[in-house]
């Protein structure tokens, strides 16, 4: 049975700088993506927080299509489709599944299923679609994720995540170090499930 990956879109299979030249251009700042020490962009911007939380609204689809892909995602993931279930679950709200599958296509990344769930939560999703190794950027997320659903949490190494991290969330720098980790985590799982004299063979 192929192991299920469930992996977070934003700043995880999108460039995690990808909101910064939006917001640059939108409110005349000259932000930079290593100023950003903090996953709430808020205290970042010139305007209140109503108004902020407005233009982000009204522009989620043009920022969500013109992302570009992290480096390295595409040839992982494809590489990964035969051997793995894909699973991509982010906190884009349910609306703007078409753009994000639009998004997808465009850029040949596959997939096995995207779901949109309006929220930063996805223990639930997590949980529901049975996923034994989750994928994000967000350092609350990959902690509660880790802590509530027992699995292994990959998270991609940003400015605005570098609080302390429990055992089970394990930072990487790009998609070649998480590709490398799966593979030994794969390593081991399989090792688990040999008898002793099949390890014994295994290591020769």
């Amino acid at each position: 049975m192929k192991k299920r990956f469930g992996i977070d879109i934003d700043g995880t299979v999108t460039c995690p700088a990808s909101m910064i030249p939006f917001i640059n251009q939108a409110f005349e700042l000259n932000l930079t993506y290593e100023e950003v020490n903090e996953y709430d962009l808020t205290p970042f911007v010139n305007v209140p927080e109503d108004v902020f939380a407005k233009w982000f609204l009204e522009n989620e689809p043009l920022i969500y299509k013109g992302s570009p892909l992290a480096a390295g995602a595409k040839k992982v993931l494809n590489r990964w489709k035969q051997q793995f279930e894909l699973f991509f679950i982010s906190a884009r709200g349910p609306q703007l599944l078409e753009v994000t599958e639009k998004w997808f296509q465009r850029h040949e990344v596959t997939y096995d299923h995207i779901e949109l769930i309006g929220s930063h939560d996805k223990i639930d999703a997590a949980k529901r679609h049975h996923v034994d190794l989750f994928f994000e950027d967000k350092h609350d997320n990959a902690v509660m994720i880790h802590e509530s659903c027992n699995i292994p949490v990959i998270l991609f190494n940003t400015p605005y995540n570098q609080d302390p991290l429990p055992d089970g969330v394990i930072r990487v720098n790009n998609w070649d170090e998480a590709d490398s980790w799966v593979q030994q985590w794969l390593k081991k799982q399989m090792a688990l499930k040999r008898t002793p004299k099949e390890n014994q063979l295994a290591r020769g």
